[in-house]
């Protein structure tokens, strides 16, 4: 096996745990996706920004979810909004949005 096969079973795997654990089983996670999402934030923004954004467009699709849209729905319009945001900062935008690496 791969180690990129080996990667993703794994990845698949602690997903499968962590949805169970958080006892959401209807949710089906695109992992590839999320993972392009973090990757194309981290290089157009701010490495750090991986994390925050999946964190922030997870939450905001759960927000929409429970209000009533369909959750598939909710996670793509929230995914679509980031890679505006990530595509407009690579073209230029501040990346630190006046931060400067430390947080100052």
């Amino acid at each position: 096996m791969s180690d990129r096969a080996e990667e993703d079973k794994i990845l698949t795997e602690w997903s499968r745990k962590l949805v169970d654990a958080l006892q959401i089983l209807e949710l089906d996670v695109d992992q590839h996706a999320v993972l392009g999402l973090a990757g194309k934030a981290a290089h157009s923004v701010l490495r750090p920004a991986a994390p925050l954004t999946t964190f922030i467009v997870g939450y905001a699709a759960g927000l929409a979810a429970g209000g009533g849209a369909d959750s598939k729905s909710a996670v793509q319009h929230a995914t679509d909004t980031a890679l505006q945001l990530v595509r407009d900062s690579a073209q230029g935008a501040p990346s630190d949005g006046g931060w400067t690496s430390t947080g100052q």
